[in-house]
């Protein structure tokens, strides 16, 4: 993620408006020496494209832990994934705004930074202010397009013959959108459980309560191997120290029938996209293609790490490379791109949604390393780790339910691309041969849905016949 457009810095007038100058009065009051402070406050970034609202999965520093420039602050749940933000400045945590578990919408303040401990007293004092409700300045600040992830506000401190309390505060922080609560969940004695987003699933489906687990993690992190450690010696001691508690928030293992459950950041940015889809006009070409060769292929290079899933991005990318009009997308309506890049993105059902791992240059890369990069993105997209350029990227995806056994589907076009392929399992099927007789040969079928503004039934057509042929003769797969 670049940082570098994150940052801005607006200067608030310090004084309050009683120590202004008055045009009328032919007087000046005396003012008490004020001394310049810069509280920042910390917003929800957008972490991708399609992101509008941010979810706090967790605070990897505590209130008062002093930061210093490039340390993790925080991980949030964008619509994609869970990443970790970045601290610009050195300084302290001043004061948590947004707590974990909430959501904040992309701009609002979730946290202010101070820069040095003396500040955080005041930071605290804005941190209070700000539990009232929302001005209309909010709303304002939290629909700018592209927000910044950091603010400074410099605020006026009184010197050491003004009491704390009468420091002039600038309003500007307080209606700043501050969302959640001061009080910290996964917190004990004011402590914090510090633990790796993985970590906390993983702890949430063994029944292990992180406050018993010791990390091993950078500064104390909990991680994954920590809370599978954790459940193993609970097994062996029964109720030992790390104890693995089944908690009463635990969900149950089957659906509350007649239950109302809302969508996660992630559902919710499926939802949107599906709707947006709809404003495309699509249609489908289908075509069978036989497999004896892929399979044997995938058999004789299988110990050596090749996925199929590799094969047949690899294989669609040498397609494409032939028609490059069905590796085009037109998102104004007006104009489309030829795209330089062959980027094949490849749909990953994951806990709680969909994502669509990309594998950039397919047609260049070799199959053993395109292997091992997939092998890679899917276990990050299940821990949710993967960037934004792993997954918004892509230029032409494939959907594979064949794994399931089903024979054939269609699937939608994701917005801003300009075909999606749709792969069913390969199956034993009676064909006739060229010589008149009747064989059993291995066959899939395909369905592409396409933009009709770019790409017409004729392109698919020809990109669906090159496909069958490489498919069915894959010796330029392995090269």
């Amino acid at each position: 993620m670049s940082h570098s457009h994150l940052l801005r810095t607006s200067f608030i007038p310090t004084a309050p408006p009683s120590l202004r100058r008055v045009a009328a009065v032919t007087h000046i009051r005396a003012r008490t020496p004020q001394i310049q402070s810069k509280i920042r406050e910390i917003f929800m970034p957008a972490l991708s494209s399609t992101m509008t609202e941010g979810k706090i999965v967790s605070w990897v520093k505590s209130e008062g832990d002093k930061l210093s420039k490039g340390e993790s602050v925080v991980v949030v749940e964008s619509d994609k994934a869970d990443m970790d933000v970045e601290s610009f400045y050195d300084g302290y945590l001043a004061a948590i705004i947004v707590d974990e578990g909430l959501s904040a919408a992309v701009g609002s303040t979730i946290a202010l930074l101070a820069e040095s401990e003396e500040e955080i007293a005041i930071a605290q004092s804005q941190k209070l202010s700000s539990s009232a409700p929302a001005s209309a300045s909010a709303s304002a600040i939290s629909s700018n397009d592209a927000p910044k992830a950091f603010d400074e506000t410099p605020t006026p401190v009184a010197s050491s013959a003004t009491p704390a309390g009468n420091a002039g505060i600038s309003n500007a922080v307080v209606n700043s959108g501050a969302l959640g609560s001061a009080v910290h969940p996964a917190s004990e004695g004011g402590k914090r459980v510090v633990a790796s987003p993985y970590a906390k699933k993983l702890a949430k489906d063994l029944g292990v309560d992180l406050r018993g687990v010791v990390g091993s993690g950078p500064n104390g992190r909990v991680v994954a191997k920590d809370v599978e450690a954790a459940a193993s010696a609970a097994k062996v001691s029964g109720n030992g120290g790390a104890t693995a508690v089944a908690s009463e928030t635990t969900k149950p293992s089957g659906v509350e029938l007649g239950s109302v459950v809302p969508f996660t950041t992630m559902q919710s940015a499926v939802s949107r996209n599906m709707v947006e889809s709809l404003a495309v006009p699509t249609f489908r070409v289908g075509y069978t293609i036989t497999t004896d060769a892929l399979d044997a292929l995938y058999k004789k290079i299988k110990s050596k790490g090749v996925t199929m899933t590799a094969l047949l991005a690899k294989a669609t990318a040498l397609a494409l490379v032939k028609h490059p009009v069905v590796n085009s997308s037109c998102r104004d309506g007006k104009s489309f791109t030829y795209n330089s890049q062959i980027n094949i993105a490849v749909a990953v059902a994951i806990d709680g949604g969909l994502i669509t791992p990309v594998l950039q240059d397919a047609d260049k890369v070799d199959i053993y390393s395109l292997s091992r990069k997939w092998k890679e993105l899917v276990d990050k997209a299940r821990a949710k780790q993967l960037q934004p350029n792993e997954y918004n990227m892509g230029t032409f995806t494939v959907s594979n339910l064949g794994m399931f056994g089903v024979d054939r589907f269609d699937a939608i076009l994701p917005p801003g691309t300009g075909a999606i392929m749709a792969v069913g399992a390969s199956q034993p099927t009676l064909v006739g041969t060229k010589d008149g007789r009747i064989g059993l040969k291995n066959q899939m079928q395909v369905n592409v849905t396409a933009d009709h503004r770019v790409i017409y039934g004729a392109d698919l057509a020809a990109f669906l016949q090159t496909l069958s042929k490489i498919i069915e003769d894959p010796k330029d797969l392995t090269f």
